[in-house]
């Protein structure tokens, strides 16, 4: 059984959204899942200063035909990009909550959309719509960037990056990372990254003594915990992992360890339970999601 049984695509015709369409039909082709297509178009409320009702109907069915052939680019692209469409939808309104609403409809497992921040100094702003996508979907989301066709970025995933720290939600993210490298033949890299200010005494000099001595058992005994879980990837059939072990702030040390190795595919868990706590996703895959150069999908538990 698939991993993620329905993918949503959400599409806008921008250059992140084509990203998210090849990084879609190839994700659904290798997962064996069913791919769901939603364009959702602007409402365009000077139509209703018309006094002319005959004219506000023209531009009115002027703008649908307009979306409706945005919508069949779109899936004549996913097609061209071999793959296929179970269903199509045209929607109306706010983007982020009509692409919210429609995969809680559908329950499907991720949604896929683009965004159109690239550059280094851009990375830092995600585009509105794939922000709020990602704090409030119940289900995983993945965020594809926009991109140079002739970087070895331009296919994913490649070597696919998932962060784990010991939490049912990473344990989730680094089972999902698995599951696509077995089905890409992907190489997978787990990361853990250890906070040193964690270990270091706070109080007076006289508590500094050893340490550091101490810090350096933590750092044998969490390499050995990371090597241990890249072997249970192995034996899970997964063909090449590796495992690094960094100094630093979680967020920072994956997204420069995704960079450093060229990742095409960085995964990591969510605290965001849905309900209320859907509003805030962990401030880790909240960080990575906005700074990382490659595509980054962010797993909840609630895969479907």
């Amino acid at each position: 059984m698939s991993i993620f049984t329905k993918v949503l695509l959400a599409t806008d015709g921008s250059e992140g959204a084509q990203r998210a369409v090849e990084i879609a039909t190839g994700l659904s082709t290798k997962l064996e899942s069913e791919l769901y297509l939603v364009y959702v178009a602007r409402e365009h409320p000077y139509l209703h200063a018309y006094h002319d009702l005959r004219h506000q109907e023209e531009e009115e069915e002027r703008f649908k035909s307009e979306d409706e052939q945005m919508l069949g680019e779109s899936v004549k692209y996913v097609r061209k990009a071999g793959g296929a469409v179970t269903e199509s939808y045209l929607r109306v309104g706010e983007a982020a909550n009509e692409i919210v609403e429609l995969a809680e409809e559908l329950g499907v497992g991720l949604v896929v959309l683009g965004s159109n921040g690239r550059a280094r100094i851009r990375r830092a702003l995600m585009g509105s719509v794939s922000t709020s996508v990602l704090r409030h979907a119940y289900c995983s989301v993945l965020i594809a960037r926009g991109y140079d066709p002739s970087s070895e970025h331009a296919r994913p995933p490649g070597k696919i990056l998932v962060a784990i720290d010991g939490s049912e939600e990473a344990s989730a993210a680094a089972r999902v990372a698995g599951e696509i490298a077995k089905a890409t033949g992907s190489e997978a890299h787990l990361v853990y990254a250890m906070q040193e200010e964690r270990y270091r005494p706070h109080l007076g000099p006289e508590m500094w003594e050893g340490w550091q001595e101490g810090f350096e058992h933590a750092k044998r005994s969490a390499r050995s915990w990371v090597e241990g879980q890249a072997e249970h990837m192995r034996s899970e059939r997964v063909k090449t992992v590796e495992s690094h072990l960094l100094l630093g702030r979680p967020d920072a040390a994956t997204v420069w360890l995704a960079e450093e190795i060229g990742a095409g595919l960085v995964v990591l868990g969510s605290r965001g339970l849905g309900g209320m706590k859907r509003t805030l996703t962990g401030s880790v895959s909240d960080s990575v999601a906005r700074h990382a150069h490659c595509p980054v999908m962010v797993v909840r538990n609630e895969m479907r």
